[in-house]
């Protein structure tokens, strides 16, 4: 996991336009996927080309409210497999019920932002989780490592 890349799952286009550019703004992340519904997601990070060789993002910045399967189905599936057990998942969402974010850290986030909606402090937001995640933070060993 040397490579400082990111998974942006985001439907929602102005959001995923804002987050991109302040990510490449800043220089955050070699790589920034992204994909528009927890489908997507699933098949970038587990489908049938993945294999143990292909690389994993560092961070994946992840919608609740998502078409096909939603974002809790999504860090369900990424905790239930061996491979990306690991990765950090921060969950980056409107959302302010209880119930979300109580099921995500059970389902085992490693981090509950709302989205701001101010145009201003959702950029800072960005850059912030960009930095904390791929800057300062260690990630974890891929799996089979220690």
């Amino acid at each position: 996991m040397g490579s400082k890349n990111i998974l942006l799952v985001e439907d929602n286009p102005k959001d995923e336009a804002l987050a991109l550019r302040v990510l490449r703004k800043h220089n955050i992340g070699h790589e920034i996927a992204v994909a528009r519904d927890g489908a997507e997601a699933i098949e970038y990070l587990l489908g049938r080309g993945a294999t143990s060789d292909t690389p994993l993002p560092q961070l994946v910045l992840l919608d609740m409210k998502l078409p096909k399967l939603d974002g809790l189905e999504v860090l369900s599936r990424i905790r239930a497999n061996e491979r990306t057990r690991s990765l950090a998942v921060v969950m980056f969402t409107s959302s302010k019920e209880e119930t979300d974010i109580a099921a995500s850290y059970r389902l085992g986030a490693n981090s509950y932002v709302r989205k701001p909606v101010d145009f201003v402090e959702f950029a800072d937001a960005v850059r912030q989780l960009g930095l904390y995640w791929l800057v300062l933070n260690e990630p974890s060993p891929p799996a089979g490592q220690s």
